[in-house]
Order: structure tokens, then C-alpha cells, then sequence
């Protein structure tokens, strides 16, 4: 089925704008949306994706409150929900492989609703992006909604915050509104947010993006179990060059969108250099070539689970 709109079917567009222009109730959503205040959400109840991540889970889970992804610029953030069973997904999208993304995130949320719920719909909401000047934001928001609507499901779109309608000029230049977005999982209310923890296991979490690895999920939410890896990289000692370079000469290269990124991205990309820098060789993260584990603890920490 295509993807629906006010339950009917979304015509083929060629540009965001052209889709705002139909429908300009999209419009509005997407201003409301991103006129809400910042959401702090509390780091205990917290699941947080990073980029090329996704992660489902239902109402059920005692160990999440909030799913959330933050820092896209280009990058956009995808939540998709059954309102019958209230599973939900979120996935943090850079362009990297969309076709095969998407599939990945409807089985995740389908899957978790199979035994739950026969009522309900599947509701898109998409935020992120902004009107870049080498438009791949433009292209990511086109992919992503073409992606959708080859899906066999009926999908609703709702919320749909990206591009045009997530940019704002500061001092002259482009950037995002939003850049980031939790999800209640017990309500499935969408919220802009920004994330001080994006743990467990950041660097390598990161380390496993930089170079080159493809979207995966995260989390086990019948076991309550965050699982990373194994990862496989080859070591690169030439990366070191990164870290005797100015911060400019890093947002200029390493980003996509230097002039939007927040103030912590070159800090974020030094420490992931020196991440890999420190391990080249990542068998050594996951002894028996098994995953790292991580479980909530009583305090609501992240802790490495000891595996038998």
C-alpha cells in the first residue's frame, strides 16, 4: 500500500515542498511540533540511538520509559508505532542504505504487535534535516518517504518535521530547528529533546558508524538488553592525522553539514578517533567473538552484563 495521508494514498512528489504544498496540514503539525519546549528527559528511564541504530520496544518494558536520538543535522529521525499493541521504533537515518533501512524498522514494530494487538494502525513520524546547500537532506526526506511507501503495510503518516520545515537562518546560515526527538513509550507522545547520556557504550557505539557499518538494532526489549557488536574494523593509524587538525578543518571534512553541527561535534569525532586509534583491533571487545551486553541496573545505570 502507499503511504496514507488523512487515509489516502500519497501521490508520487518529486520535491518536500511539493508535499507541503499538498498537504498543508503537514505544515502546521510540523510547526506545532517544533514549537514545543525541550523535553529533559531523565537518563535512568532512557534508551538512547545513535546514528545507522534503531531500537523497538512495547509498553510492557519495565527497563524504558523514552526511546530518543539526537544531533542530526542531514540525518533524519524515524519513529514508527502501532497505536493497538503501542510498540514503537526509532531509528536515527543518515542516507547510508534507506531501502534496506526501512523494512528493518516496520518488521521490528510488526513483529512486537503480532501477538498483542489485531486494532490499531501503523503512524510514521519523521523530524529532521534542514535546507542544506548540498541538499541531502532533501534527497534523505525523498528516499525516506519512498522507502515507506513500498512497504506492504498501510502506513499513516503524522508528524512529518523535516527539511523546509525544520530550518531556521541563524546569522546567516542554514541549520535545524529540532535535532533531536524522544518517544514516550507508554504513550507514544513524540517530543523534541536533547540527550546529555547517550551511553551505554558510546565510543564504540560510534567507533562502529565512523567506519562504515550498517544500520543495526540495539536492543533485546524481552530481555531488556542493549547488545553492541561484534564489530569489525581494520586498524588505521592514519586517522591519527584528524587529531592534529583544527576544529575547522574537522567540521569541514567530517561532516556533512559543518556550518549546523552542535557545539560538542569535533569533541565527539576526536574521541571517537581516539577510540579506534586505542583499538585496532576489535576482536579484543568481544571476547569468544560474542556481543557486548548491557542491563539496567536498580539505580537505572547501564551496566556491562556478564555473559555465561
Amino acid at each position: 500500500m502507499p503511504l496514507l495521508i488523512q487515509n489516502r494514498g500519497l501521490e508520487r512528489i518529486s520535491a518536500t515542498a511539493e508535499l507541503f504544498d499538498k498537504y498543508p496540514h503537514l505544515q502546521e503539525n510540523a510547526r506545532t511540533f517544533r514549537s514545543k519546549p525541550l523535553v529533559d528527559v531523565d537518563p535512568k528511564c532512557l534508551l538512547y540511538v545513535q546514528q545507522r541504530e534503531f531500537a523497538a520496544t512495547t509498553p510492557a518494558d519495565n527497563c524504558v520509559s523514552v526511546i530518543g536520538s539526537d544531533d542530526a543535522t542531514t540525518c533524519h529521525l524515524v519513529v514508527l508505532r502501532h497505536t493497538g499493541s503501542g510498540a514503537v521504533c526509532i531509528a536515527h537515518c543518515d542516507g547510508s542504505s534507506t531501502w534496506s533501512e526501512v523494512p528493518l524498522l516496520v518488521k521490528a514494530v510488526t513483529s512486537l504487535s503480532n501477538n498483542v494487538s489485531k486494532e490499531g494502525r501503523l503512524e510514521l513520524h519523521l523530524v529532521g534535516g534542514f535546507n542544506d546547500e548540498s541538499k541531502t537532506s532533501h534527497k534523505l526526506s525523498l528516499n525516506i518517504l519512498a522507502a515507506f511507501q513500498k512497504q506492504k503495510e498501510d502506513i499513516h503518516l503524522e508528524i512529518c518535521c523535516i527539511t523546509e520545515m525544520n530550518d531556521v537562518v541563524v546569522d546567516g546560515n542554514h541549520r535545524p530547528i529540532v535535532y533531536g526527538i524522544g518517544v514516550n513509550v507508554k504513550t507514544g507522545d513524540v517530543f523534541p529533546s536533547s540527550f546529555a547520556h547517550k551511553g551505554p557504550a558510546e565510543e564504540l557505539r560510534s567507533a562502529r558508524t565512523f567506519t562504515g557499518e550498517q544500520m543495526v538494532d540495539i536492543y533485546d526489549s524481552s530481555r531488556g538488553l542493549v547488545k553492541i557488536g561484534p564489530c569489525k574494523w581494520s586498524p588505521n593509524l592514519d586517522i591519527a592525522f584528524w587529531l592534529s587538525q583544527s576544529d575547522d578543518t574537522i567540521l569541514k571534512y567530517l561532516s556533512t553539514s559543518p556550518m549546523a553541527e552542535p557545539p560538542h561535534f569535533v569533541q565527539h569525532m576526536k574521541s571517537t578517533i581516539r577510540f579506534l586509534l586505542e583499538h585496532p583491533n576489535p576482536d579484543s571487545l568481544f571476547p569468544g567473538g560474542q556481543p557486548q551486553l548491557y542491563r539496567r541496573t536498580e539505580r537505572g545505570d547501564w551496566e556491562r552484563a556478564v555473559q555465561s
